[in-house]
């Protein structure tokens, strides 16, 4: 099988070539960057012949189509919106199974903060989604989106919670990466960078859809807050969480629950510094004037604060997972739990969130090449995983010493 990446000159990136890298089955993989010389770095760290490096300008759509035919699936882990949906467009029209990492194309679009996201000619925002999803299916092509940790991960899990009860009502999925305990001391915020932060910080800002008393109703962003204590796979530690944009593909594939929502882990304190941000204006994007100049707060505080949020030389994330599921089972009240508790992988140079992040979609990458995966369109990750691939899945992922406990247990 020949896989080509999206995305390959970054960490997420270059962790899902290394794993496809280790498959006798993957002959060739494809990294497509728009600098040459990152994506040979890529090609040396991972240390395998199969690498191909490929500069390209994703905005030269008749190239990118033309790569894209002499591959068998794709995997897009651009950290944007505007590039993940230009691949995922091109990727229809090449006829290229894929799969993203981004979780909003199912079904219709965030409306806030478009990241420069371009609408076809005669379309509008809310409908771009199943457009999408209708012109993938005309051309045959399986499009797995929000795979990864969070959308991914946390999908798959919850939804094989779903399975298992007789009457399914309520799903929080509790998600987030960070930095050690040690690290977390010495950063403002108790954060550490693991993902894009510009992302990151639209997250927080941002309207939202969960559900609530069997509805689905708009939320701001950071809302919901909660406490937990996370006491299984050896740890036990306070952490907290608030609602965030992610798997707003439930809202379409699980709309009879009676409450669903993601929410982003942090350590204590990350929460009540980030609306102390908010409510100073620090995290919005409207310019103002500054002694005659205008500038916007959200790039003034990121440049100010991102230097102090890197990780110093030693300094590990952990990518935590708390998802619970309930309902009933059996005319019982039961509830379902999902554990995770990754670390970056020393030996290997790879942080928790690579781990958990691009192992799981070069496994999807790979389901989708053998043609385990069988809906056409736009596929949420809870649906591609189900069955007898949901353990096939999960012990690929302990293959990788990703370990995910479930606990069933009476209410």
């Amino acid at each position: 099988m020949k896989i080509l990446v999206f995305g390959g000159s970054g960490k997420i990136g270059s962790a899902v070539a290394y794993d496809l890298a280790q498959d006798p089955e993957v002959e060739r993989i494809g990294i497509v960057g728009r600098h040459k010389a990152t994506l040979n770095k890529v090609k040396t760290k991972v240390g395998s012949k199969k690498l191909v490096a490929h500069a390209l300008d994703i905005n030269k759509k008749k190239d990118v189509i033309a790569l894209m035919k002499k591959y068998d699936v794709g995997v897009c882990v651009l950290p944007d919106r505007k590039t993940s949906y230009k691949v995922l467009q091109s990727s229809i029209e090449a006829g290229l199974n894929s799969v993203d990492t981004l979780e909003e194309f199912h079904r219709t679009p965030d409306l806030f903060e478009i990241e420069g996201l371009e609408v076809p000619k005669g379309l509008k925002l809310p409908a771009l989604g199943e457009w999408l999803h209708k012109k993938a299916v005309e051309n045959g092509v399986i499009f797995v989106d929000g795979m990864g940790f969070a959308p991914g991960l946390s999908n798959v899990t919850c939804g094989e919670g779903i399975r298992k009860l007789d009457v399914p009502e309520k799903v929080i999925a509790r998600v987030g990466g960070i930095p050690s305990k040690e690290a977390s001391l010495k950063h403002p915020l108790r954060y550490m960078i693991t993902w894009a932060f510009w992302h990151v910080l639209r997250e927080y800002m941002i309207k939202l859809n969960v559900i609530q008393d069997g509805r689905v109703v708009e939320v701001d962003a950071g809302t919901g807050y909660e406490e937990f204590r996370f006491n299984q796979l050896g740890h036990d530690d306070t952490l907290t969480c608030a609602i965030t944009p992610g798997m707003p593909s439930f809202l379409f594939t699980r709309p009879h629950l009676h409450e669903f929502a993601e929410k982003t882990v942090r350590w204590p304190g990350h929460w009540q510094g980030v609306q102390t941000l908010k409510e100073c204006g620090l995290l919005d994007i409207e310019p103002v004037d500054f002694k005659g100049k205008k500038i916007v707060p959200r790039e003034f505080l990121s440049s100010l604060i991102t230097p102090k949020l890197q990780p110093n030389k030693g300094e590990t994330d952990v990518c935590v997972m708390y998802n619970t599921v309930e309902g009933l089972k059996n005319g019982r009240k039961t509830r379902i739990e999902y554990f995770m508790w990754d670390v970056a992988d020393q030996k290997t140079g790879h942080s928790g969130m690579m781990r958990v992040t691009g192992f799981p979609i070069a496994i999807t990458a790979r389901m989708i090449a053998k043609g385990m995966i069988k809906g056409k369109g736009i596929v949420a990750p809870e649906d591609a995983v189900q069955g007898d691939h949901y353990p096939w899945f999960m012990n690929e992922l302990e293959k990788r010493n990703i370990r995910i406990l479930e606990v069933v247990k009476e209410i």
